[in-house]
């Protein structure tokens, strides 16, 4: 009897066991602040950063940004980039784009320490959020750039300048953060390899969270120029302790020894 029932409790216990396995481990809850609404307040490690402008480690210590080969005359192994993700233009202006992106060192403003604009700046680096607005943080290779987006409802302003990251109003779709975004200056690029815009363009922005990670997609519809509205890949933040510091200050130095516009593809 006694075997009976240690044989019955071990059966019990590999079932139980068995049946956890197959089980996905429950989702994190959602934070929320007193409203009911989503908490993002925090720190994200959104994937960015400036390994884009990393040349490659050769073997024997020497480096390389593209076309180059190493001292025995063997070729450079070519570094594993993503295929850039770039906007559909209407046919008028592809040659535009092909030849900004040919003298991307001379035009990009990035390379002149102006803000990235929108959506090429990506996620924010880090979200100060109350129960009416939300303040976004960012880290990047021109310096750092903050937005404040409301999120009470209220329209779009109609005494703000044109600027670079435009005029943000949001609003809550459920538990999904939906920013509406104009009144942009045109003086920046969609992203890398000669994206231009008008001041036309008109952003989209959705954030959703789960547990410690923010879902985030930005759709840019510029119709004077573009032939479809371009929605961006989807970006993935995690939840990080590694707080914000003062970025180093963007001063351009370099242009002054431009050679050739040789330059090296960006993933963006």
């Amino acid at each position: 009897m006694k075997n009976q029932c240690i044989a019955a409790a071990i059966a019990s216990l590999l079932y139980l066991t068995a049946a956890s396995a197959a089980t996905p481990p429950a989702e994190k809850p959602i934070p929320r602040l007193s409203n009911g609404k989503p908490d993002f307040n925090g720190t994200w490690d959104n994937g960015g950063g400036i390994d884009f402008l990393k040349p490659t480690t050769l073997p024997d210590g020497s480096v390389c940004v593209s076309g180059c080969t190493q001292p025995t005359g063997t070729p450079a192994a070519p570094r594993v980039r993503p295929t850039p993700d770039m906007p559909k233009y209407k046919p008028e202006f592809q040659a535009k784009v092909a030849d900004l992106k040919k003298r991307q060192v001379q035009f990009d403003p990035v390379l002149r320490c102006r803000s990235p604009g929108l959506p090429r700046i990506g996620p924010p680096d880090k979200i100060v959020q109350t129960l009416n607005e939300m303040v976004f943080l960012y880290d990047d290779v021109s310096g750092s750039f903050y937005r404040i987006v409301p999120t009470d409802g209220r329209p779009h302003r109609d005494d703000v300048d044109e600027s670079y990251l435009g005029d943000a109003v949001g609003r809550w779709d459920g538990d999904t953060l939906v920013i509406d975004v104009n009144q942009f200056n045109g003086d920046s690029w969609l992203t890398d390899n000669g994206a231009f815009h008008t001041k036309n363009l008109r952003v989209t922005e959705t954030l959703r969270r789960v547990g410690d990670t923010i879902e985030y997609q930005a759709i840019a519809d510029d119709p004077a120029v573009l032939a479809e509205p371009w929605k961006i890949r989807p970006r993935l933040l995690k939840l990080t302790d590694v707080e914000l510091v003062e970025p180093v200050p963007c001063v351009e130095q370099d242009l002054k020894h431009l050679v050739d516009d040789t330059h090296h593809e960006n993933p963006r």
